[in-house]
């Protein structure tokens, strides 16, 4: 290679003819950083958010997500989104440390007075104070909480599609903890299946008490409207092996004229594992 510094003999610096422009040391340095950039720590997307509890008057701290913080990768068939690299739906039920009242984010501010009293005296009077977790929460403190939150819709004799969506969300959780469980877990297979089980008894309650809100509950139904509760529960159907069930469902979605054809396809797409008869 020619001496890129050839002609500063005059100032004296014919020493340093042979320079390297990047210095070997300093290349590391940065690949070290670029290596570190790319580092991802579940602890890097939360933060403590403070609640104010509706039962008990209580401000807590409980583990929240930093919003764009997580890359939607895709949705399961029963439209659980699976992001990269780290689960946010371990987050979503929130504990007041203080009384034991739980729920999913969505609901855990509306609280009726009449609530509040059936919560303290059911929950509160046998729950002990526990502090709030250090850094991340496992599968099992979000599945722990998630049951918490379960109780809570039960006790204050919440909506019926509540209680569905905090079924259909526990489920979601469960899977999650069955999909990164390490392959050298002790008795690996049966863990699975015991996980599996578990899941499919809360998309049975899921499937139960959304049937049951689609007759007596209006719409928007937590959040999402007729036809994708039709398109979920059609997918609960099928899970649990209700297939002809779940045939019906899915033929409301696809005559629905106000169906996106987003919806249509994913109704399409369960016609077929029906027909395959995939659960």
């Amino acid at each position: 290679m020619d001496n890129l510094f050839s002609g500063l003999e005059e100032f004296g610096l014919d020493n340093l003819s042979n320079i390297n422009i990047y210095d070997e040391e300093e290349k590391q340095e940065a690949e070290v950083k670029k290596k570190a950039g790319n580092t991802f720590s579940e602890e890097d997307i939360i933060f403590d958010k403070t609640f104010s509890c509706p039962v008990c008057d209580t401000d807590f701290k409980a583990k929240s997500v930093m919003t764009g913080k997580v890359k939607l990768q895709k949705l399961d068939t029963d439209l659980r989104p699976k992001y990269l690299k780290a689960d946010p739906l371990k987050y979503d039920a929130i504990l007041c440390t203080n009384c034991g009242y739980a729920s999913l984010t969505r609901f855990f501010k509306y609280v009726t007075y009449k609530q509040a009293e059936l919560i303290k005296n059911t929950i509160s009077v046998n729950y002990k104070p526990t502090a709030e977790t250090e850094g991340i929460y496992s599968y099992d403190d979000a599945i722990a909480r998630h049951k918490m939150a379960l109780v809570s819709s039960i006790v204050k004799k919440s909506k019926t599609s509540e209680r569905a969506y905090t079924c259909l969300k526990t489920a979601w959780v469960i899977r999650g903890k069955a999909e990164t469980l390490p392959g050298d877990t002790p008795n690996y297979k049966q863990v699975i299946a015991q996980l599996r089980k578990e899941e499919l008894e809360f998309i049975q309650n899921a499937y139960d008490g959304f049937c049951e809100a689609f007759m007596k509950e209006t719409f928007p139904m937590c959040g999402m409207d007729e036809n994708t509760v039709t398109l979920l529960v059609a997918e609960l159907a099928r899970k649990i092996g209700k297939y002809d069930e779940s045939s019906r469902w899915i033929s409301r979605v696809l005559i629905s004229r106000d169906a996106s054809e987003r919806i249509k396809d994913r109704a399409r797409e369960i016609k077929e594992l029906i027909k395959e008869g995939k659960n």
